[in-house]
């Protein structure tokens, strides 16, 4: 019996509604194909071909308050196949999230509502991850599975015990980063790990079988999982295989052959139901189909009470979780609550000043990244919630401090995950991670492979998640590896995602500085760009965050000045040089020193132009391409950077070779001047 004529009354362990689930799933259908077709735009598809999935999940298991959206312990749901919005939609509304009502429904994909195209964080209650690029999601379901792990073997069963779901698509699993993804999940065994596979073998082009002959089940098998495929408009078989894969040992996954477009008698299992309206000559044909007699956004009562009897199911698990929290010894709820908040330890300042006064005193003449790694010792012990990492770079990105214990399927208390080289799932996994809460994560790779990791570092940026990012060896300082290692355009091109704070700090005291104020920045991901040379202290001590500004002076050049000399990181060393060779000239130059662009330009316009200054020559030095610091120059101004890709040799030589020298800064500044 197909599952259009399937009329059987469920009851819900959810909710005890005992009303037929075919018609409850109907409804998903009804909202999804009525909203699509009055925005002319949208994915039908998926929310009519995964209803019957997404309607036992809601109604049997998902652990939710829509009353209570942030509860720490709820279960977490994400569309990793985010071009289906209107089913996450269409179930917000169903189950009773406050903020997502009929009127917002029909104003799907409109300006200012919060039924975004795809799935957005932050624009409606319970969307835990914004998705629509697609792979993203399983791959940040998996930095929240993974903190579930670590949260509850830090605070056990009675704080942290839920699942992390996720529906995810052909396209999903086709892109590079969920071979990533499942690889570490499943090396890590997160059995509270869920995939639902819409497994309708349409893609947008066609058939599936155009582009795409693996065994997905295999592929999963291999990593470590469990699979296995079902019905997807069966019930009892879609509610037996989620029971199971809750019993796993392993992460699950569940391939639920659906038929795309579900009870549209002309476009249902073809590509034409995926990405357009269906037109409403095809929607009447379609509710016929489904014995669907209501009329556009239109649910009828009893359905909607169904609905919203399952929504509410957890409300006494929420409150019972409530109080076993203010039973907890005051120490452990403070730290849970805290944690969870994202808000940092009040030991954090004297810890990062006191460190501060001895970088002041002693001088080091460290690599960027090695003071990275120092201020790192300094910190991590006041906010034990940093979980460093490194994409199997470790001995070089210098992320981890003695304390720190690798993360394992043996030992979740750990703080320091061995990503292996998955850049791009390390990455969406650390967004998980931060989504989650209870953690900040931060790991590490070469600023060039910045390039595999940059889609999740751009939705960490979209979504306002406080992600640390270590990149080391950060320019053609690096030396011999040579130009594929060299990064020379990333520093400019990660400056213009908008919000992340691209931090390239100039000696060890800069770095700490740095370090605080990323761990400051909860809104705003952070980009530590890192040397693997050496390079001299160039700051004394001051209370105060000079870097808190982006740029500032930090030599003076004299009554009358005619040249500012900015720079970042390495090449401030370079222009402090060039500003004790031109003042033997007889030239007085100021040095700018520039840690972070984003920072600067948030300044009021009087702060900019005091450090900016108004000498008649501007040289703007950095060992990378110009295009960032043209909002800094003026027409009569240069630039000394790159112009193409690096070489292969010792560093001194390349710097040398490529006139990024102080030598170079004064003929052009005398040029410029003349």
């Amino acid at each position: 019996m197909s599952a259009m004529q399937d009329d059987t009354k469920t009851q819900s362990k959810n909710g005890g509604s005992s009303m037929p689930l075919q018609q409850m799933a109907n409804t998903i259908r009804a909202l999804s194909m009525d909203a699509v077709q009055a925005a002319n735009s949208g994915h039908p598809g998926l929310p009519m071909g995964a209803a019957d999935i997404a309607t036992v999940l809601y109604t049997k298991f998902l652990k939710i308050d829509p009353l209570a959206p942030n509860w720490p312990d709820r279960d977490r749901f994400v569309l990793s196949a985010g071009h289906g919005s209107m089913l996450q939609y269409a179930l917000h509304y169903l189950v009773g999230f406050a903020d997502m009502t009929l009127e917002e429904i029909k104003n799907f994909r409109q300006m200012g509502a919060r039924t975004a195209g795809h799935p957005e964080y932050g624009h409606a209650a319970g969307i835990e991850t914004t998705t629509g690029p697609l792979g993203q999601g399983i791959a940040t379901a998996v930095g929240m599975a993974l903190s579930e792990r670590m949260m509850n073997a830090r605070f056990g069963d009675d704080l942290v015990d839920h699942h992390t779901y996720v529906l995810a698509s052909d396209g999903d699993l086709m892109e590079g980063i969920s071979h990533e993804a499942i690889s570490i999940a499943g090396h890590l065994k997160l059995s509270k790990l869920i995939v639902l596979y819409d497994d309708n073998e349409i893609s947008i082009d066609g058939p599936l079988n155009l582009s795409e002959s693996g065994d997905a089940l295999m592929r999963f098998e291999a990593a470590g999982w469990d699979a296995v495929r079902i019905d997807g408009h069966d019930f009892e078989a879609i509610e037996s295989a989620i029971e199971n894969a809750r019993n796993s040992e392993k992460p699950s996954l569940i391939a639920c052959r659906t038929v795309i477009g579900y009870g549209s008698p002309n476009k249902q299992g073809t590509s034409g139901s995926h990405g357009a309206p269906l037109g409403e000559e095809e929607i009447t044909l379609t509710r016929k189909a489904l014995g669907w007699e209501a009329g556009s956004f239109e649910v009828p009562s009893d359905l909607l009470d169904a609905w919203r009897v399952a929504g509410r199911a957890h409300a006494s698990t929420r409150k019972a979780w409530e109080g076993r929290l203010d039973e907890q010894a005051a120490d452990i709820r403070s730290r849970f609550e805290r944690v969870n908040a994202g808000t940092l330890p009040s030991g954090l300042d004297g810890a990062v000043d006191a460190y501060k006064k001895q970088l002041a005193q002693d001088k080091p003449k460290w690599a960027t990244r090695k003071s990275s790694e120092e201020a790192l010792k300094a910190i991590v012990p006041h906010v034990p919630e940093m979980i460093g990492g490194s994409a199997d770079l470790t001995g070089s990105n210098n992320t981890k401090t003695p304390e720190q214990a690798p993360v394992s399927e043996d030992n979740f208390a750990g703080s320091f995950i061995h990503w292996g080289v998955r850049e791009h799932g390390m990455a969406a996994a650390m967004n998980g991670m931060a989504l989650h809460g209870g953690f900040i994560p931060y790991s590490g790779t070469f600023l060039v492979f910045s390039d595999y990791s940059r889609p999740a570092i751009r939705l960490s940026a979209l979504m306002e998640q406080r992600t640390i990012h270590v990149l080391t060896h950060d320019s053609i300082g690096l030396g011999e590896d040579g130009p594929t290692h060299q990064p020379v355009e990333h520093v400019a091109a990660l400056r213009a995602i908008p919000n992340v704070n691209v931090f390239r700090p100039a000696d060890a005291i800069e770095t700490l500085e740095c370090w605080q104020l990323a761990l400051q920045a909860d809104k705003t991901p952070s980009v530590l760009a890192l040397t693997r040379q050496g390079l001299p202290a160039v700051r004394d001590y001051e209370e105060r965050n000079l870097c808190a500004n982006g740029a500032y002076e930090l030599a003076s050049g004299g009554k009358d000045p005619q040249v500012t000399i900015m720079a970042s990181g390495s090449e401030v060393e370079i222009a402090l040089q060039a500003r004790e060779q031109l003042k033997q000239e007889g030239i007085e130059a100021r040095v700018v020193s520039v840690p972070c662009m984003e920072l600067f330009d948030q300044q009021a316009d009087s702060v900019k132009a005091d450090v900016l200054g108004d000498t008649p020559v501007r040289i703007a030095v950095e060992a990378a391409i110009q295009m960032s610091w043209d909002r800094y120059l003026r027409p009569q101004d240069r630039f000394i950077g790159m112009e193409a890709f690096g070489a292969s040799a010792p560093a001194a030589q390349l710097f040398e070779h490529f006139g990024i020298t102080a030598e170079a800064i004064v003929e052009t500044a005398r040029k410029a001047l003349a």
